[in-house]
Parts: C-alpha cells; structure tokens; sequence
C-alpha cells in the first residue's frame, strides 16, 4: 500500500480527491492501492525532564542544567487516537509519500513519526506550496527522493532540541531565583517569547525616559484665483535641525510676523510628477493580524481564530496561517470562477464590475516568491458570505479586498510641488489629483475612510510667475511626540521587522530571510502567553509591561533576550540543513552553551520593586535598542495660538 502522509485533515481531503482516494476509513481516506491520512500539527512531543529522571518533577537549582543523554519523545495525549491510526498504516504501508508542508516544521511532523513507528520502506516527498488540483497534479508528476529533503528535519529537530534546553532550564532557573526574591508566579523564558518581552519593555522605558523637544511650524493660507490652499514655511538649512524643523522660537516669530506683513507669495517653481502605485499583496498572517489591530481593534489571537474559522468553518478563504503574501501562476486561471462568485454574493460589490479584469496579472502571482503557503484569499465558495456578520465579516471583507485588487488598474494620481517666495522665506505647498482611483475602488470602509485629515490637498491651477494672495498665517507651538505603545498588530509588526534593531550585517540579514523571530503561526500564541504569564497587560488597545517583565529582562543573560541570537541559530540551523554540521554537534554546542548560561545566572539577584527606570539599560553590541523616535517624531500641535490677520492689500 501506498501511503500519503500530510500535515493536516483538509490538506489529506484535497490530496485525496485528486488520487481518487475517496472512500473514508479510521483516520484515513482510502482508494484503489493507496490511502491518505493526516497528522493534527505534531502528534509527538519533547518528552519532559522528568522522562528522564523522576526527581525533575521537582524544580532544583542543583538539579541545572538538564541536558538529556538520550532525546525521547512522545504521544501527545489530545491527538492520541490519530497518532494510533497512524502507526497503524506506517506499519501497513510499503511506500511512504510524505506530503506535509513544504518547510523544516512539515518535514519535522512526518519525519518524527516516522521515526517514532520505525518505519523503514522507501520515502518519497510530495513538495506542494498551494492545495488547488492542479497544483497537486503537477507536484505528484515530481515526487523528490526522500533524502532530498531528510536535514530539513535534522535542521527542525535542532531548532526544537535547542528550545527545549533553553525553555526547560531558564524557565525553572529563573523562577526558582523569583521565589528566592519573593515572587511566587512562574517566570517562563524562552527564545522566542523573551527577546519579544524585550522590545515592549524597551518600547516602555523609551517612553518613560522621553523628553519632548519644542519645535515651531508655520502655515500659511493662499489664494489663486480665490481658492484657498496651505502652503508650510520651509526652516533655512543653516538652522534647522536634522529633521528640517525650527527649534528658535524667535526665528519662526520672525518668520511669522514677515509673512503676516506681506502682501502675496511668488511661485518660483513647480513640478508634477505621475505617481502610479501598484496593488499590495494579498495578506499573509502577520499583515492580516496588523491590519486588523490597528483599524478594527482586533487583537492578535482574535485575528487568527476569525481567520481560522473563515477558513475552516465558513470555508471562505484559504489557509489562514500563511508568511506569504504570493500567489501561485497555476492558480490565476481561477480567477474568473472566483471573482464571478464574490459578485453573485455580495451586491454591493456591482460597481467595481467594469474596472474588474480576470486576465489581468499582478506582480502577486509569482511562483518564485511562494513559500510553503499561498497569500490568503477567498475561496470560490462564496455562498457562506451571507451567514457572515460582525467581526468575521470584517475581516473577510479585508481579504475580499486585497484579492479584488489584483484586478483592478493601478491606482494614479498627479504629485504637484509649488515652490514661493514671500517676504524673503520660502514656502512650499504640495498637492494631489487623483487620475485614476484603480484599485483603492475595492477598499472597505475600514480603509477608505483612513488618514482623511492628513490627505493631500487639491491645488489650483498654477503657473511660474504666479502671485498668490497671503489669506492667514498661523505659528504653531509643537513638541516632539514619545513613541507610541505597541499594540498587538505593531508587536506582531516588529517581530517580523526585528532585523531593524540589529546592527550586525550578517545577522540582520538572516533575520530578514527568516523573516524575524516567531513564524505567521506561532506569534499570536507568543502574545497571548505573555499576556497570560503577566508579562504584559492590556491598557486599551495598547500592551505595556509589568513590574515582572522589566525585571526579568534585566536578569536574563543578553544572548537569550537578544533577537540577534535567533539569527545565530538560523546559521547553524542552515550548516545542519546543508549537511556542513550534523545534528548532534549542533545540540552539543548548545548544551555547552546551556550549560555556561545556567553557571553565569545562578548568583542573579531579582528584584520587583516599583515602575521601571526612566533610562534603558546599556544594549548589547549585536542589538541596537531604539529609543523610538525621541528625536524624530512626527510633531504633534500642542498650542494653537491665535491666527495671525493677513496683511491688507
């Protein structure tokens, strides 16, 4: 018997249905010489430590570090009954196709098991980025060896070996010293979740150490041929600071009263320039998740189980936990079938059909860009979408959106700049003409409606030589603003983006390519630990760290709340995957590594005493700690004083 093992029970439907295999069994879909069966995630786990020794149940000091001799694993107990219909058909099986997610965490799920059961007949690998039929045809046509991809799993099994040393000892080490200081929650530490920890409680201290800088700003109201329109005073290079803004209070009062005096302003330039901006990408995880904090209020968890349930449930989009945002080209040719459904669905969606164009091809649809899964998008499977409401109608109607505009032109408008001169200063004021709406026409309200009060002005006709009337003046007192507290969408966003707070080249690089710490599956359930181990509380929309937080980053050794050490392990993970280092030097070189953490850390001392420190601490070298933008905020109105009267002409 041949037998396909995939990731996940809709994964094993859609694979089966184009093998033909469609009779049911116990965990299982079965046909003429074949069957497809399912794992649900990992059905094996990292045995805990006290596998290994029962006098791990109790947590010890002396008892660190604990590095196993021998790594076991075993049966996770809520996926016991689909791990035995497994077993079962490895043991069955002559052949063995393994069909699970095409990256190191898929190839982990089936190799383990096959471990685990002692399989030992022949392996294939069925390498799938996208689960529509002929994406599946064409995979099945070009089965790898199983050797091919055998130190993915090696470099998967290094990856979840190395957690476990670090979650299992820090975790216990630094939760035994919180009891020495009297706190009595557990402390848990963790590769992923620490360095996370870290960037709210920099985030906080920026804004607890933020000093405001004063800084003054002049508008001026114009009128060609009696049409107001804003021109901004532009600060002289030779005394603006670094970000072009005025911080002499009597230069802009000077400023101000010339302006208020003169009579009109010349154009002395002007340029226009036609902005053409193509659609974004369908969403992946983490965008979705960003989109939907900052303009429905949704935390991260909340996100990803409307996304799940849109997914699972209603059957409406794609798989939801996706780190892409690409397309594959074999599934363009579903498009007209798509978007003929979503129009049937949904009435209000009648005016974008003549803008709307199935042969149209985005840059999204890109085979080279597909990792192992596909941006998210609707499904062909539009009639749930009346059931929908609330939130999960949001939300869908924000993945709708972004694969509707796929198809729709880009979006154009005309830039203007017009340069003046008045009473000596220069003035510049800048305009937009929209040209062609293209694809914002499929934008939600959600979207639609954003940014309205910063939205480019409209200009009037304008020529060089142009005099345009002073119509007001207005000073404006500002002070630079602290950075904002993260929200789960921004947590989310900078977890991807880490590599920003990185200084070392190589490192910075490789968190670029791993696309930063956490994966799309796994960092809502990172939030969401935090907040639940009362690292970080909810105040609104915003999170902000508590008195345990600030004291654990302060305790921890650097190298494990520093996402640079995440870019170190995809290093070495990488060499295991290449076959340039085996496994178990890898595990060797962390446990070695464990083991000096533990010893540096026993003498610690934690302290939970009041707010944190107005200063952050000294980063280390391979993590710069950004103080948000102290210095560089956008300015914010603080006084509006009274306007000033134009001049009489």
């Amino acid at each position: 018997m041949r037998l396909f093992l995939c990731e996940k029970p809709s994964q094993a439907k859609d694979i089966a249905q184009v093998l033909g295999a469609r009779r049911r069994g116990d965990g299982c879909w079965t046909g003429d010489g074949l069957s497809v069966t399912w794992c649900i995630g990992h059905l094996l786990e990292t045995a805990p430590p006290d596998a290994y020794d029962a006098k791990f149940k109790q947590w010890v000091l002396a008892d660190l570090p604990i590095i196993p001799p021998r790594w076991q694993m075993r049966v996770k107990p809520k996926t016991a009954s689909q791990y035995k219909a497994v077993k079962r058909l490895l043991a069955e099986a002559s052949e063995l196709v393994i069909a699970t997610d095409a990256d190191r965490e898929g190839e982990m799920i089936a190799r383990e098991l096959v471990e685990h059961c002692r399989y030992r007949g022949p392996i294939s690998r069925l390498w799938l980025s996208a689960l529509d039929d002929a994406s599946i045809r064409k995979a099945l046509a070009a089965l790898k060896p199983g050797e091919q991809t055998f130190n993915l799993y090696q470099a998967a099994l290094g990856r979840s070996r190395a957690d476990w040393l670090i979650g299992m000892n820090m975790s216990r080490l630094f939760t035994l010293l919180g009891r020495q200081a009297g706190y009595q929650g557990v402390l848990p530490v963790g590769r992923v979740q620490t360095p996370t920890l870290r960037l709210v409680v920099d985030r906080d201290r920026s804004i607890a150490g933020f000093v405001p800088v004063p800084h003054w700003a002049i508008e001026v109201t114009l009128l060609a041929d009696g049409l107001p329109f804003t021109a901004n005073w532009q600060t002289p290079k030779t005394q603006a600071d670094e970000h072009g803004r005025c911080l002499d209070r009597n230069l802009a009062q000077a400023a101000a009263d010339d302006l208020s005096r003169a009579g009109e302003a010349l154009v002395v330039s002007l340029k226009t320039e036609r902005m053409r901006e193509a659609a974004p990408l369908p969403f992946d995880l983490g965008t979705l998740q960003e989109l939907c904090s900052k303009k429905l209020g949704l935390g991260a968890q909340e996100t990803l189980d409307i996304a799940q349930a849109l997914y699972e449930t209603h059957k409406l989009i794609t798989y939801p936990r996706s780190d892409c945002g690409y397309l594959p080209v074999s599934q363009h040719g579903d498009a007209a079938g798509i978007l003929a459904g979503l129009l049937a669905a949904d009435p209000t969606l009648d005016g974008l059909q003549p803008h709307l164009d199935a042969r149209r091809r985005s840059c999204a649809w890109n085979d080279a860009k597909v990792s192992a899964h596909h941006g998210i998008i609707p499904t062909a499977a539009t009639q749930g979408f009346a059931r929908l409401s609330g939130k999960h109608r949001a939300v869908y109607s924000l993945v709708r959106a972004r694969y509707l505009a796929q198809f729709l032109p880009a979006h154009e408008y005309d830039r203007t700049q017009a340069d003046f001169t008045c009473a000596g200063h220069a003035l510049r004021a800048v305009g937009k003409q929209i040209i062609e709406p293209g694809w914002k026409r499929a934008l939600p309200e959600a979207l639609s409606s954003s940014a309205t009060r910063d939205a480019p002005q409209p200009l009037p006709p304008l020529r060089t030589d142009d005099r345009c009337g002073v119509q007001d003046v207005l000073l404006k007192d500002l002070l630079t603003q602290p950075p904002k507290p993260y929200t789960e969408g921004d947590l989310i966003k900078a977890m991807k983006n880490v590599a920003r707070l990185v200084e070392d080249p190589k490192l910075k690089q490789k968190l670029k390519e791993t696309t930063g710490i956490g994966t799309e599956a796994t960092r809502a359930g990172i939030i969401q630990g935090l907040l639940d181990r009362g690292y970080l509380v909810r105040q609104g929309k915003a999170l902000a760290a508590t008195a345990a937080a600030f004291s654990l980053i302060d305790a921890v050794p650097r190298a494990v709340a520093d996402p640079g050490t995440t870019a170190i392990w995809e290093q070495a993970l990488d060499m295991v995957q290449s076959g340039e280092m085996s496994l178990d030097e890898f595990v060797t070189k962390q446990s070695a590594w464990m083991t000096r953490l533990v010893e540096r850390c026993m003498q610690v001392r934690l302290t939970f005493s009041g707010p944190p420190p107005a200063q952050p601490p000294r980063p280390a070298r391979s993590f710069k700690a950004r103080p948000g933008r102290a210095s560089g905020a956008s300015s914010k109105t603080t006084n509006r004083p009274k306007r000033r009267q134009p001049a009489t002409h």
